[in-house]
């Protein structure tokens, strides 16, 4: 997955267009890559920016006083950080995990994703692990703000191909729950509890 960091992102959308989406008086949303889009939002629309700006104010003022605009001929630069929260709130129910609090990761937005995480913790397998499985494996978008100091991060991760994640997260927990009946004797098959023989079935780990 790439990273997009709104501390140092600038997004690029062009002028007229974004002219014509204030004049429309409709809901828009402005994406990570610029592109200007309408609602209703699909999975793949990460945006920085959603709203219905009133017509009769000019560009930068239609934003408001998160956002930093610079009209650049036809081009408008955007720098969205300080309405990191806002941009929170209208991309997590399309976001596949949500690591903005305090407690990170805790669930996924798929029914099928979130089987393999909640088996997986019988194992002793966090979330944080299996995001960064997402992470390394598979293609996305990780929009987030990330400081180095203090150190600061929060982010929404967005996986391209929901079915492919999935299967990557279970190949994944499969091996690990594998080795782990195979080698901790804690695991071993006859010290299994219900719910770890459960999650070992789910995974295919035993006979």
């Amino acid at each position: 997955m790439k990273k997009f960091n709104l501390f140092q992102e600038i997004i690029i959308t062009d002028r007229n267009t974004l002219a014509e989406a204030i004049n429309s008086g409709k809901l828009f949303g402005i994406r990570v890559d610029g592109n200007i889009c309408y609602e209703p939002f699909a999975l793949n629309d990460i945006l920085v920016y959603r709203g219905t700006p009133n017509s009769n104010f000019p560009i930068e003022a239609a934003f408001g006083k998160n956002y930093q605009i610079l009209e650049d001929d036809e081009r408008v630069l955007i720098k969205a950080f300080s309405n990191w929260q806002e941009i929170i709130g209208f991309n997590t129910q399309r976001a596949t995990y949500n690591d903005t609090t305090a407690d990170g990761v805790d669930e996924f937005s798929t029914k099928e994703m979130e089987n393999i995480g909640w088996h997986a913790s019988e194992f002793n397998i966090k979330y944080r692990t299996l995001v960064d499985v997402l992470e390394e494996k598979c293609d996305g978008t990780l929009i987030c703000i990330e400081q180095e100091e203090p150190y600061q991060f929060s982010g929404l991760g967005f996986v391209d191909n929901l079915a492919d994640a999935r299967d990557v997260l279970f190949e994944y927990c499969q091996r690990e729950v594998q080795m782990l009946i195979n080698e901790d004797k804690d695991y071993a098959q006859d010290n299994l509890n219900d719910d770890e023989l459960e999650a070992a079935e789910f995974f295919k780990a035993v006979n």
